[in-house]
């Protein structure tokens, strides 16, 4: 530790660099971390407060909610002790109270007010008739949408009133309105049906589920949040260029110190003429990887959170500081493990060929 210490010291420029490389790949990865983790999020969100086990779909839907078409009167063919009924259809509203008049791609949920699906109200009230909704707040902050706007619906007549707002709810990255299920009746078929025929799109299940319809598929709710579109592809491909990085990091870092290690043979030499082990030096050279990834990777850490605060609101990024502290164990050891390359090279240095 002296040694690997006062090294540092002695070359600060030299060694200033190599922490810096390993800033700029530490906040390179904790970027990308905090990318993946709040583009996930924004997929799986309002599926997420549901705390449910399972989902029933038709089973001619392929696990897409969206394509489901089940009708009303199937709940009652359902044993379980806590079920609720969903529907769920993508659409696109425009803001009449602002001037620009800008569309907004949302999703909408139709739910019962009374059932476990119903979010938790952060700021206005539940709705309570077919012509209310619930948003996320992420309309409000994005868009400027306040209680008491009345939207419009793009290819619809209908008319909604933001009576309430929740936080975070997304499904698929939009924005989800809750409303009832008469009125997604008429966002998605433009006319009421109150009739046990009433179609909907599934029927979500907290706690057991003992018997369900033949024609109904059991899925649950971890399989069908990675059977969303794209989620599972996105979640790998920012995985492997999540490891692909810390690898990188540490054949970096490991030719870097490789590369000094060579440039000091002599130095290496003289201190093996004078008694010390190449076991010591090797420790110092590992100590003094660890000290150098541990300062890049802890700036590079809070260089990420202090982002996370400057972005808009538009981009889907969230810090999850489990994964921080993980990614920052693993690239810390992968540093370290590029340095054992030069241990190698230490315990072949001959003395006198170094000194003569």
């Amino acid at each position: 530790m002296f040694l690997a210490w006062n090294e540092i010291k002695h070359a600060k420029l030299r060694y200033s660099l190599v922490m810096g490389v390993m800033f700029l790949i530490a906040y390179l990865v904790f970027f990308l971390t905090g990318l993946a983790y709040g583009l996930a999020q924004d997929n799986r969100t309002a599926i997420d407060k549901w705390q449910a086990d399972t989902i029933l779909l038709s089973k001619e839907a392929n696990s897409n909610l969206n394509m489901s078409m089940i009708a009303r009167k199937e709940l009652d063919n359902v044993d379980a002790k806590n079920k609720a009924l969903l529907a769920q259809t993508p659409g696109v509203i425009v803001d009449n109270s602002s001037e620009d008049n800008e569309k907004i791609d949302v999703s909408f949920l139709g739910i019962e007010a009374d059932s476990f699906l119903a979010p938790k109200i952060v700021e206005g009230k539940m709705f309570a008739s077919n012509d209310e909704v619930v948003a996320d707040s992420s309309v409000k902050e994005q868009y400027g949408i306040k209680i008491g706007d009345e939207l419009s619906l793009s290819g619809n007549e209908k008319k909604l009133t933001v009576v309430g707002f929740t936080e975070n709810a997304k499904f698929s990255v939009s924005p989800v309105l809750y409303t009832s299920i008469n009125a997604f009746q008429e966002i998605r078929f433009e006319k009421e049906d109150t009739s046990e025929n009433a179609r909907i799109n599934g029927i979500v299940i907290r706690g057991p589920l003992a018997a369900y319809p033949d024609d109904l598929e059991k899925i649950s709710v971890g399989n069908f949040i990675n059977d969303l579109p794209g989620y599972s592809a996105q979640v790998l491909t920012f995985g492997f260029m999540i490891g692909f990085l810390i690898v990188i990091a540490a054949i970096v870092i490991g030719i870097f110190v490789y590369v000094l290690t060579m440039q000091k043979q002599k130095i290496f030499g003289v201190m093996k003429a004078q008694g010390i082990s190449s076991g010591y030096i090797a420790k110092s050279v590992i100590v003094q990887t660890f000290l150098l990834a541990f300062v890049g990777v802890v700036i590079g850490a809070l260089t990420s959170i202090l982002t996370s605060f400057l972005l808009p609101a538009a981009v889907p990024y969230q810090n999850n500081y489990l994964f921080l502290i993980g990614v920052s164990i693993l690239m810390l050891l992968f540093a370290v493990s590029g340095a054992l390359f030069s241990v190698r090279t230490i315990v072949k240095i001959d003395p006198l060929k170094a000194i003569g």
